[in-house]
């Protein structure tokens, strides 16, 4: 497994960082190659240019001002998030890395007539991954409608391979959180992560068959 990891949080020492401690427990426990993008302490600038808006469906030039992202994103096989949810969405930087990395050209196909719809790009990518932590409860995160859920699960999962298979999980409540919800959230990592390892090890197997 070939492993990218999305890390969106102002704080590493935050909950979201054990998050991500706990993910790069289990990849690297199976041996799994890893490349971790941490936004804020990368700096990651979410704005989406004038420069790349004009030059965005050149798929020749369009990855320039991203490249070691795109680098990356091009490189895995599994693709994992962690990150809050904010506002029942994802936080500005990680919405400006979607909008600014996958780009046509890598993370999709533009229509290629009218009346088309785009083509998936990462069809390398057979896992996909969120881990989020959310203040409001579950009832009121599905009343709303989930979008930063849907945004990766639903959107970002049509571009990856057809049999990609998904993982989440979500603390919801966080706010009110305590040191048992918090432990029962990671031990619920333990067995999401599980989950993809094993789903990837069945993949490589039916790949080599």
């Amino acid at each position: 497994m070939r492993a990218l990891v999305i890390f969106c949080h102002p704080r590493r020492d935050s909950f979201n960082g054990a998050v991500l401690d706990r993910v790069m427990e289990h990849l690297t426990d199976a041996g799994a190659e890893i490349r971790v993008r941490d936004l804020y302490r990368d700096g990651f600038t979410p704005q989406l240019t004038e420069a790349e808006w004009t030059g965005y469906e050149n798929d020749v030039t369009n990855t320039a001002p991203v490249q070691s992202d795109v680098d990356d994103l091009r490189w895995c096989t599994a693709l994992i998030f962690v990150y809050p949810t904010w506002w029942y969405g994802l936080p500005a930087v990680l919405k400006g890395w979607l909008d600014r990395v996958l780009l046509p050209g890598v993370a999709f196909h533009m229509p290629s007539s009218e009346g088309r719809d785009i083509a998936p790009g990462l069809t390398h990518i057979r896992h996909l991954a969120v881990f989020t932590t959310c203040g409001a409860s579950r009832w009121l995160t599905l009343f709303v409608g989930a979008p930063g859920k849907r945004t990766i699960l639903r959107g970002v999962r049509l571009l990856c391979a057809r049999r990609c298979r998904t993982q989440f999980a979500a603390h919801y409540l966080m706010d009110s959180s305590t040191p048992a919800t918090r432990a029962a959230h990671l031990a619920r990592i333990d067995r999401r992560m599980a989950k993809l390892l094993r789903g990837d090890r069945a993949s490589a197997h039916v790949a080599t068959a």
